[in-house]
């Protein structure tokens, strides 16, 4: 194998200046960032939990359970009804880390997913062991999948009431993030008083193992609350009916299986890993544009008006 065809391979060959060539090397190079920043950001929590556990003194070492922006939810009702008192293992870290996301959302809607949450990488390589296994996924069927969705916002309704009506993280014992990365299987390994909390994680990842992404998918409620915000996020992947051809072999790699070749707009569900985009083979399809849905409203408003005031002249 000579120089030129493994620069080509991995994506290092400059010399080629098309701009089929450009646009794809600019995205595999994305999608090796994309998976840099997954795997930091798990190797900074679980470091975090492994000198939280070695700690000599409480409360030194932060727990993941303050540095998850879903603990700013689940504490803000608190908060704010109770002039500043947190539900107990929650900080005020967690409103900045919440405060941070949000904005994060109004930019890039729901990159957040795809490019830094740890369970969300962990289920990315559950996905990656099954298929080099050969192990066949399951596919949901549309319609259920449709349905299975909405269960991200039950979710995320239950625990908000649980966690208000008790004044605790009431979703702690169920919550497969905690669990997984929180380390106490490793540390302070209990099968009888974390039965429940053991199970409801193996069976999480056990169905993200044959369902990709079930986790994100269908239970999610920080993933939920992302995809309403992320309704209103500057940054969005767009379809050019000019160009695309109708092939949907956009649609394959799709980690939350988004049926982005019938969108003129990839909706909120997206967690910005842009295989899709990387995967079209037809040059500027599918682009990630500075182009708010909210801005196309406006313009047809304004358009409704101008034409109406057009016509009472």
């Amino acid at each position: 194998m000579n120089t030129q065809t493994v620069l080509k391979t991995l994506n290092l060959d400059f010399n080629n200046t098309t701009p089929a060539a450009k646009h794809r090397r600019n995205v595999v190079w994305m999608q090796r960032a994309r998976h840099t920043s997954q795997l930091a950001f798990a190797t900074f929590i679980l470091a975090t939990s492994v000198s939280h556990h070695f700690a000599s003194e409480d409360g030194s070492v932060a727990s993941i359970d303050a540095l998850c922006p879903f603990g700013g939810i689940e504490t803000l009702y608190r908060y704010v009804a109770s002039g500043g008192q947190f539900v107990p293992k929650t900080h005020l870290s967690n409103l900045v880390l919440l405060a941070g996301l949000a904005i994060g959302v109004l930019i890039s809607g729901g990159a957040f997913c795809g490019w830094v949450c740890p369970f969300g990488s962990l289920q990315d390589l559950l996905t990656s062991i099954r298929k080099r296994l050969h192990i066949p996924e399951i596919e949901v069927p549309a319609k259920l999948d449709a349905v299975l969705r909405y269960g991200r916002f039950v979710v995320l309704g239950l625990i908000l009431y649980q966690t208000i009506a008790n004044v605790r993280l009431w979703f702690a014992d169920f919550d497969p993030y905690r669990t997984v990365f929180g380390l106490d299987w490793l540390f302070a390994f209990d099968p009888v008083l974390n039965a429940v909390t053991y199970a409801s994680a193996f069976v999480v990842l056990l169905a993200s193992f044959f369902v990709e992404r079930g986790w994100c998918r269908y239970a999610c409620p920080l993933g939920g609350a992302i995809s309403v915000l992320g309704n209103f996020s500057l940054l969005r992947i767009r379809r050019a009916d000019d160009h695309c051809k109708g092939c949907a072999i956009c649609e394959r790699p799709c980690p939350v299986k988004l049926h982005m070749a019938s969108m003129n707009v990839v909706n909120s569900n997206c967690i910005g890993c842009m295989a899709c985009v990387e995967a079209c083979p037809r040059h500027g399809a599918l682009e990630l544009q500075l182009h708010p849905t909210w801005w196309d409203g406006m313009k047809k408003g304004w358009d409704w008006l101008r034409g109406r005031n057009n016509s009472k002249v």
